[in-house]
C-alpha cells in the first residue's frame, strides 16, 4: 500500500502527478498521468501531449487516497527497480 513515508519505494508509472515546484518555471503547475521512468526522468501524458521531464530539478505532487502528497524530485532520482527493493 502507498503512504507518505512509503511512496518514493512505489512504482510511479500510472500514477497522476502535477509539478509543484521547479527550477523552470515554465512546467510548474504541469500535470499528468506518469507513464514512463527511467532513472532521471519521467515521460508525463498531459492534455497538451508527452512531455519528459527531469525528476530530480522538481518537486512532484501525487494524491493517493484522497491525501496529497510531495516528493522531492532528488529523492528518487534512481533506476525504478533500484528504488523499488530500496529501504526509505
Amino acid at each position: 500500500m502507498i503512504t507518505a513515508d512509503t511512496i518514493s519505494r512505489h512504482e510511479f508509472i500510472g500514477l497522476d502527478t502535477k509539478v509543484i515546484d521547479s527550477n523552470n518555471s515554465q512546467v510548474i503547475g504541469l500535470n499528468g498521468t506518469i507513464i514512463n521512468e527511467t532513472k532521471s526522468m519521467f515521460t508525463i501524458n498531459t492534455e497538451k501531449g508527452m512531455k519528459i521531464i527531469p525528476k530530480s530539478t522538481n518537486d512532484w505532487g501525487f494524491t493517493i487516497k484522497g491525501k496529497n502528497m510531495i516528493v522531492k524530485g532528488s529523492t528518487i532520482t534512481k533506476r525504478p527497480f533500484e528504488r523499488i527493493g530500496a529501504k526509505a
